[in-house]
């Protein structure tokens, strides 16, 4: 039987809702038992929530200052010490499981299986290569332990209503010292997170500058939505990187996708091909974005956007 450890991802206080759309993914192996581990200074709250998730056996709890930030380098020592008991270490594709399950990996001596995006049995798998243009089946060794990243954007998460047991593990190993926090710089908005949010309006290049991004967020604000960008318009210095979707920035599935101003490169299209509906709005009728888009108005984003801002009410 498969005994799967789901590594948590938290801000200390809350679980952040990529650790139940991992689970979701862990349930598709019949027979699993599912097993979340929480590494923080202090876990009560975390873990009372972890144990509510549908499928999950059992939570555990490793309680250390050092784990009061999630440092990959502290935490993936941690996760090796308890990971003999698993067949299968599993842990969301995002920033933080991106920094640690490749660590997780390099200790127990195996090749990270990332961006799991179906399960077709215990050890295969399917993902996206070559930017999302094309699906390959990955087979893990039979014998080999399993350390995966979940490509959070093809799954829903799991339910509620649970009540599994909380229990101390023991990680009491030695850590490194040559990495440790230092200060964490982020920007502060009350929109909703851009991974997690059903909504989410996205500017490109054709913004033209950081002032001209204010209609976007004018935009975002009427519907609720969270703010992304290309990768054109954060190298253009218009907006943060953290707010940047595709290959190499956020991988998303909002309800609706409004890209504006955005031509549709594909390593674009890759971060958003699980979005339900999207709206592209640009001038270029041949811009590729059209292609997938739901619904597509070819219009002068200056115009049309501040239109349907203002036709919101």
């Amino acid at each position: 039987m498969a005994r799967i450890l789901i590594i948590a991802e938290h801000d200390g206080i809350r679980l952040n809702p990529s650790t139940a759309k991992t689970v979701a993914c862990a349930a598709g192996i019949e027979g699993a038992e599912i097993h979340v581990a929480i590494f923080a200074s202090i876990a009560g709250e975390i873990a009372a929530e972890a144990a509510k998730i549908e499928f999950v056996a059992r939570v555990l709890t490793v309680e250390r200052p050092e784990n009061e930030h999630a440092i990959g380098a502290l935490q993936a020592p941690q996760i090796v010490a308890i990971a003999a008991a698993y067949s299968h270490i599993f842990g969301p594709s995002t920033t933080f499981g991106k920094d640690l399950m490749p660590q997780v990996a390099a200790l127990l001596g195996v090749n990270q299986i990332s961006d799991v995006m179906s399960l077709e049995g215990t050890h295969t798998f399917k993902r996206l290569i070559y930017a999302g243009n094309a699906v390959v089946t990955v087979a893990a060794p039979a014998d080999s332990v399993v350390v995966a990243t979940i490509r959070t954007a093809s799954y829903r998460a799991a339910g509620g209503g649970n009540k599994a047991p909380v229990e101390i593990a023991d990680a009491a190993v030695e850590l490194p010292s040559h990495t440790r926090f230092v200060n964490l710089q982020s920007g502060k908005s009350d929109r909703p997170d851009l991974q997690t949010a059903a909504k989410v309006v996205s500017g490109g290049r054709a913004l033209a500058s950081a002032e001209n991004f204010e209609i976007i967020y004018k935009l975002a604000d009427k519907l609720g939505a969270g703010v992304g960008a290309s990768r054109a318009a954060v190298d253009a210095g218009y907006v943060p990187n953290e707010m940047q979707v595709g290959q190499t920035g956020k991988i998303i599935a909002p309800d609706l996708y409004i890209a504006i101003g955005i031509s549709g490169a594909i390593q674009h299209l890759t971060g958003i091909k699980d979005a339900g509906t999207i709206v592209a709005i640009n001038k270029d009728g041949d811009a590729p974005i059209f292609e997938i888009a739901d619904i597509g108005l070819v219009a002068d984003l200056f115009q049309a956007v501040p239109e349907l801002t203002e036709a919101l009410g």
